[in-house]
């Protein structure tokens, strides 16, 4: 009686986890809260329309329980999300809303990786009323750059200090040691994202107190050059709206904000080409496509010519030479192969492109990937101008447990349990900005390699001679 007494308490107490989602970032996040979860008294449900995949994200863990959850069976959803102490959706982020509106109902907290939708922020009133945090952007990009960001630029405004400039870049990229084709480049997540990156609208940032715009057609020419100590020379190029967090950031008045994504340099010049000839237009389908070989995609981009080869009409249209190492790159992904078939219907130029950019650039078993982050912050005290810069650099365990799976994963799991112990209250929609948000996770980041190093130097500000091309 008394054992069975003891059981019924120890299954009152487990406190019950809902993972929305098995996908890729799950990995190291699902290992995470494993591994504190007898100390922390916690069950995780882990919920994937692929039973299989949910499974074998749980290793038959005896505090974890993977369920086939289907995301629009309502029923389903809602009954998952009232078990639960915490949600944590791993959804896509248009797939966020409906899983809210269930945590509103049902007075559950909720943590996400993802950008804070029109949608998402106008549950705000509703969230405060009842006292639940819901924490968004607490991922890589957004999330450990907002965190680490914001405690540099906290400190600065400690000390007196008065921001001018900041400077934030990230990437997803290669491990050295993994690092093999002439491109320095391979897919660490999603590839549709990394064809499409920059379209829709100019970039913009501020520089100097001036607006400025880099349309889509030059943006891969305008390029910035960082150096990280014992892994060496990279660019950034601009992402599409710098000053989204300007206000955010506290930093109304900054002279210079810009934020960009990390490539290694040659990227940005070689991935012009595919902009210059037009394949990366997700505008509209190409007529037999599903037939279509690699060589006719790349020609279709290319005038006519009664005896001209594509090759040469390539280069004549790119005003590459044979020896030069921009044909080399395009050589290496074997666009001119007459064999080798799209194999996708009504396909956009930008869906083609994948294809074939993904029979290069997956990650083989045994590659590891990297995640680079670099900030700038250019400040004025007691009339001195300064700067700090701050680098991290995380590399990926394995094909599983990767740099992207952990630094997307972690910070959600290290959220999700400091809301759960109630060190995190600041109840509404909101991202990470705050001591009582970054400080811990930050710390708690460290012991998982994820560690910034940061360096005082002289002022040096935004130097126009550092961008490259137009």
């Amino acid at each position: 009686m008394q054992i069975h007494t003891f059981v019924n308490y120890y299954k009152q107490t487990m406190r019950n986890i809902l993972i929305i989602g098995a996908g890729r970032s799950a990995s190291s996040l699902i290992q995470y809260l494993l591994n504190k979860s007898d100390k922390e008294n916690l069950h995780l449900t882990i919920g994937d329309l692929s039973l299989e995949l949910a499974q074998r994200k749980t290793n038959n863990h005896p505090n974890a329980t993977p369920i086939h959850l289907d995301i629009f069976d309502e029923k389903q959803r809602q009954s998952e999300i009232q078990k639960a102490d915490i949600v944590i959706s791993m959804l896509p982020a248009h797939m966020h809303i409906e899983v809210a509106k269930d945590c509103l109902t049902f007075k559950k907290s909720m943590v996400t990786a993802s950008y804070i939708s029109d949608t998402m922020q106008s549950l705000d009133a509703e969230a405060k009323a009842n006292n639940l945090v819901f924490m968004n952007e607490i991922g890589l990009d957004p999330g450990i750059d907002h965190m680490s960001a914001m405690k540099i630029i906290d400190e600065i405004h400690e000390k007196g200090g008065k921001m001018i400039l900041f400077e934030s870049f990230c990437g997803g990229l290669v491990a050295p040691e993994s690092d093999d084709n002439l491109w320095n480049y391979k897919f660490t997540w999603a590839p549709r994202n990394v064809v499409l990156a920059g379209q829709g609208g100019a970039a913009k940032f501020i520089q100097e107190g001036k607006y400025k715009y880099i349309p889509y057609h030059k943006l891969f020419r305008r390029t910035e050059f960082l150096e990280v100590e014992g892994y060496g020379k990279f660019e950034g190029y601009a992402n599409r709206d710098s000053l989204k967090y300007r206000s955010v950031y506290g930093l109304d008045d900054i002279l210079t904000l810009y934020r960009g994504t990390i490539r290694r340099v040659g990227f940005s010049k070689a991935w012009n080409m595919f902009v210059q000839l037009g394949m990366t237009d997700d505008a509209y389908p190409m007529e037999n496509s599903e037939t279509m070989s690699y060589r006719n995609f790349i020609n279709s981009f290319l005038p006519f010519h009664p005896s001209d080869s594509v090759e040469i009409k390539t280069r004549l249209a790119l005003g590459i030479e044979q020896d030069d190492i921009m044909w080399d790159k395009l050589l290496e992904l074997d666009l001119f192969n007459p064999n080798k078939i799209v194999g996708l219907k009504e396909a956009s130029p930008a869906q083609i492109l994948e294809k074939i950019l993904n029979d290069s650039w997956t990650l083989q078993p045994n590659d590891k990937d990297m995640i680079v982050m670099y900030h700038k912050f250019g400040y004025e005290l007691n009339g001195v101008r300064k700067q700090i810069d701050s680098k991290m650099v995380c590399i990926g365990d394995d094909q599983t447990y990767t740099a992207m799976a952990k630094t997307v994963g972690l910070p959600v799991a290290i959220a999700t349990l400091q809301i759960l112990n109630g060190n995190i209250k600041t109840p509404g929609v909101q991202l990470p900005i705050r001591k009582e948000v970054y400080l811990p996770i930050l710390k708690e980041l460290e012991e998982f390699g994820v560690v910034f190093k940061e360096t005082e130097m002289p002022y040096v500000g935004y130097n126009p001679d550092k961008l490259s091309g137009n």
